[in-house]
């Protein structure tokens, strides 16, 4: 494979290179500067910087600096950025080419830093010094070279690169700037250089608004300068402006500092060099620090009723820190957390409620209301209440049983805490109508609801869904319960036990629980009990506790239409689902079926990843198949009728046309208008679509499992994702014997050779033909034997076999006419107009094409009528008909963007420029190639790009920009595979070796 950058010439002679990043970007070497280019490119080199010395793979590089919008060339974008860099860079000895800086290797590139000095490894020194003289106590030292390092971060690094990398090394930097400043201006106050602080946290960028750190600063310096007085007003100043802007008051950092003023605390706010207990002594009164209250103050007695903390809690970092951020100081604040059973919400909220409990002095409250243990177990509201007025009261008060008016218990509950301040905690909430007569009274008061239900219904200032831990996460509790050298013993064993329990912590502790009781099992022995759902399920058991259990008493809770809902659900075929599939297996509307999931997900029983897409966690599905197969028929015609929906989709988004597909679903009763609704509806599945045909395969629905397949086969393949498309079949191959439709062994080989087709695998193609004709059962299936012929035909003139393939392709449109096969007619009359264009008979070539063209308008199919027009297009530039081509070839690109066909789209474009070239208008041309070039994507098979490419560098050459001709024939002769296609490959040949010739490359294809 050629170097990006062979041939060209040393951009400079050896010497010293130097890259700022730290600012727009700028590269010099001897301090002659070096010219980079644009914006993208220097981004490119940013992010070979950034990741250096890692290889930086292709993938990672578009990601890096075009993230969600990448180029429509994908990365072969990516050599002619390198091949500028490398000549703005690299320098020489004059005995040679020097080393390149940047580095190509298997799939990416590195940049190599030998040599070169950029501002961000000397930014790097300086900070590792502040943190050596930091931890050493040397605040000279963190004072110098924490100034060194806010002078390298004056400007705004990586001034306007584009990129989500930029983007967040910016934040990274003016993270690390505001750390650095941090600490520098607190080694001044505490080196007694209080004036050099104010200015300094005068001269930094602007702060975000009320900064408390910073603010706590400056309080310091003020009050070292001799300036209490302004000290304290900062403090007022952010005080009111935090409880204008975010209701909140300052935290316990920037209080202590205020008080610390008000007492005149030299040692907290100026460090232990400043401490001087004379003078203290002499300037603080004994009244000052005299007990609040006065002697006769009794505080009251604190209770705290929170249950033990959990010993381990992990990856919940964020949640807690959500639930701990400071509410409204003067209003009851409400959180409520929901989850789905055994995510771990209570040691959540009891973890959280331990780590807020000193904040509030009159007590911390805890109540369970059972409501999903047994139905004895259950708490209401006036059974509640009155056990915490005991507990406000020190238990002081009666209540007896009969006292259950509700009303008169919520106005005695008020009365008792509108003076208080407390934390209460309300566990296993499943209504708001629960919740609200528990809510305290008192001003600042704080209540944390947890439950599996979400509360639409309580006002609450934050709602918090925990979800299920991620595989890291999942993996350090397990290893955290079980032990960590145990779990380091077996690393893949405990990736794979963690996701088999699904990162929901109630199943990782039953889990661990059983490892610790049976010291012989290894986690790869637990792993492998747990292979199927039912032992999974199975294995998740310890006395009392039971995933299972916890799953079915949420279930309980359900209406009997949610539990029929719930039940359809666990049996989609695909991980995420809509309403739409809900919608087919109860035979409701899809709104209805919409309600039901929005009342699952209510229920944490279901999840919403994105709008209108749901999924179930793997155990809970577990649990709802288990449920489903207790009511067999039921399950079987679930299964029947979301199978039933994918194949009807995939036949009415395909071109073949109804007559194609002779037994199986019927598409007239099919909730899609047309095929548009069903191509999209199949779009959103995304790659999913393959697992509805091993859904189908594994549950034995052999039939079901051959006729999506089949079904699924044009809508992928003209999109390009012939890889899913394979996997399809091969999924559905092994059932098409054992299926009651004897048609599909022979249907399956022809879609298998259609795909190479697709792919330009011509010899694979007619093998498969072959074998589908070898199993067209006697006395054979007419439309099989059509579709088989016409394949072989196709495969036969591909390759060269232009008797043998005339001769197929005249039987099989004699067949599909007698079929009234229009979509089989039209491709087998293409394919003998393609030969017939091949041998010069250009005349015989347009009358099949306007024949399969006449055929194609019948179906209004913009794929169909849009294919036949290019080959149509492709005569007409032959007999030079060259303005009737290009009108042919602009409505066929419009029908190719209609019909969501990215290869045939790039196909037509190419030959419109190709019109443009022989009409002499060569710039149009060549932009006009490059429009064919963005269309293509990572499923753009070999033989069309190499096409797209050789058209491209013929079109340059004619223009007179031979390098650029060069680059693109060489590009189409390098690419994978290239050499499969012999036609293609000798087309992208001769015009490397003739680049001045001006004809463009395939004029007659």
């Amino acid at each position: 494979m050629h170097s990006a950058h062979s041939g060209a010439g040393p951009a400079d002679t050896g010497g010293h290179l130097r890259i700022d990043l730290l600012g727009p970007v700028r590269a010099s070497r001897d301090e002659v500067p070096l010219a980079l280019g644009p914006l993208r490119r220097q981004a490119v080199l940013a992010a070979l910087i950034l990741r250096a010395p890692a290889l930086v793979t292709y993938r990672q590089l578009l990601d890096d600096v075009w993230g969600t919008e990448p180029p429509g060339t994908g990365h072969r974008v990516l050599p002619s950025y390198v091949y500028s860099l490398r000549r703005a860079l690299d320098g020489g000895t004059g005995t040679g080419p020097a080393p390149s800086v940047i580095e190509g290797g298997r799939g990416g590139y590195r940049f190599v830093p030998d040599g070169t000095r950029t501002d961000l490894a000397d930014l790097a020194e300086h900070i590792a010094h502040v943190r050596r003289a930091k931890a050493a106590g040397d605040l000279d030292a963190v004072v110098d070279h924490g100034g060194r390092a806010l002078e390298l971060l004056r400007g705004e690094p990586l001034a306007g690169l584009p990129g989500p990398l930029a983007d967040t090394e910016r934040q990274r930097l003016a993270r690390q700037r505001r750390t650095v400043h941090q600490d520098r201006v607190e080694c001044l106050v505490l080196l007694g250089r209080h004036p050099e602080a104010l200015d300094a946290l005068m001269a930094a960028p602007p702060a975000r608004p009320h900064d408390e750190p910073l603010a706590a600063l400056r309080m310091r310096a003020l009050y070292g300068s001799g300036r209490q007085a302004e000290a304290l007003a900062v403090y007022q100043e952010t005080r009111r402006g935090l409880l204008e802007e975010l209701g909140m008051e300052p935290g316990e950092e920037l209080h202590r500092v205020h008080q610390a003023v008000l007492r005149r605390d030299h040692q907290l706010l100026l460090g232990p060099a400043a401490f001087d207990p004379e003078r203290d002594q002499r300037e603080d009164s004994p009244a000052e620090h005299a007990p609040p209250g006065g002697p006769d103050h009794a505080p009251r007695r604190r209770r705290n009723d929170l249950p033990g903390d959990t010993a381990c809690l992990v990856g919940r970092e964020r949640e807690l820190a959500l639930l701990t951020a400071p509410v409204p100081p003067n209003a009851v604040s409400v959180v409520a957390v929901d989850g789905t059973a055994g995510v771990g919400k209570t040691a959540l909220v009891v973890r959280a409620a331990w780590a807020l409990g000193d904040a509030y002095p009159d007590g911390c409250l805890f109540v369970d209301l059972h409501t999903h243990g047994a139905a004895h177990e259950g708490v209401t509201p006036q059974r509640a209440l009155r056990r915490l007025l005991r507990a406000v009261r020190d238990g002081d008060g009666e209540f007896p049983d009969a006292a259950d008016d509700l009303a008169d218990l919520v106005t005695a509950w008020r009365a008792a805490t509108s003076g208080l301040r407390l934390l209460l905690v309300v566990d296993d909430a499943r209504s708001a109508e629960q919740v609200r007569p528990l809510l305290p009274a008192g001003p600042g008061s704080r209540v944390l609801v947890a439950g599996r239900q979400r509360l639409p219904g309580l006002d609450a200032v934050l709602r918090l869904t925990v979800e299920p831990l991620d595989t890291e996460d999942a993996v350090g509790l397990l290893r955290e319960l079980v032990g960590e050298s145990r779990a380091d013993d077996e690393p893949d064993a405990a990736l794979d036990l963690a996701r088999r329990c699904g990162g929901l912590p109630l199943a990782l502790r039953i889990a661990s629980a059983r490892l610790q009781n049976r010291p012989s099992w290894t986690l790869s022995f637990l792993a492998g009990r747990m292979s199927d759902d039912a032992r999974s399920l199975g294995e998740l058991r310890a006395e009392d506790r039971s995933v299972e259990a916890a799953f079915r008493m949420s279930y309980d809770q359900l209406a009997p239409e949610l539990r029929r809902g719930f039940r359809a659900s666990g049996l989609a075929p695909t991980a995420r689902f809509d309403g739409l599939t809900l919608a087919a297996m109860l035979g409701d509307s899809r709104e209805d079926a919409e309600d039901l999931l929005e009342g699952l997900v209510d229920a944490s029983l279901l999840q919403q990843p994105n709008p209108g897409r749901y999924r179930m966690h793997d155990l809970v599905r577990a649990h709802a198949r288990r449920l489903a197969a207790d009511v067999p028929e039921e399950a079987a015609a679930d299964r029947t009728a979301v199978l039933s929906l994918y194949t009807a989709a995939g036949r009415l988004a395909g071109d073949w046309g109804p007559v194609a597909f002779p037994a199986g679903a019927d598409t007239t009763g099919s909730p899609f208008p047309s095929w548009r609704e069903a191509s999209a509806w199949l779009n959103a599945a995304g790659g999913e679509l393959v697992d509805v045909v091993a859904y189908a395969a594994t549950a034995g629905r052999f039939d079901d499992a051959c006729r999506l397949a089949e079904a699924l086969v044009d809508h992928l393949g003209r999109q390009g994702h012939h890889h899913e498309c394979r996997a399809a079949l091969d999924l559905a191959l092994p059932c098409a014997d054992l299926a009651a439709d004897r048609r599909m062994p022979s249907a399956l080989r022809n879609c298998m050779g259609m795909v190479d087709i697709y792919q330009g695998r011509f010899r694979q193609a007619h093998t498969w033909f072959t074998e589908a004709l070898r199993h067209n059962c006697a006395p054979g299936d007419p439309r099989e034997r059509a579709r088989a012929i016409t394949g072989m035909g196709t495969a036969e003139w591909m390759l060269g076999d232009i008797e043998d393939a005339v001769a197929h392709l005249r039987e099989a449109v004699e067949l599909a006419e007698r079929l009234d096969d229009d979509w089989l007619t039209g491709i087998a009359t293409l394919n003998l107009g393609a030969i017939r264009s091949r041998q010069g008979q250009h005349e015989q070539a347009l009358d099949h094409y306007l024949t399969a063209l006449t055929i194609a308008e019948k179906s209004e199919r913009p794929r169909t009528i849009g294919n036949a027009l290019c080959f149509t297009a492709d005569a007409l530039l032959a007999l030079r008909r060259h303005a009737e081509a290009t009108d042919l070839l602009r409505r066929a690109a419009g029908l190719a963007a209609e019909a969501g066909d990215p290869p045939l789209r790039a196909a037509t474009l190419s030959r419109l420029a190709t019109a443009e070239h022989l009409q002499g208008r060569l710039d149009s041309a060549v932009d006009t190639h490059h429009a064919a070039l963005a269309t293509l994507t990572r499923h753009t098979s070999t033989w069309l790009e190499m096409e797209v490419r050789t058209r491209l560098g013929s079109t340059y050459a004619a223009a007179g920009r031979h390098t650029e001709a060069r680059q693109e024939f060489r590009s189409a002769l390098s690419l994978p595979g290239a050499g499969d296609h012999p036609r293609q490959y000798a087309m992208a040949r001769d015009g490397l070796n003739d680049t001045g010739a001006g004809r463009p490359a395939g004029e007659n294809t």
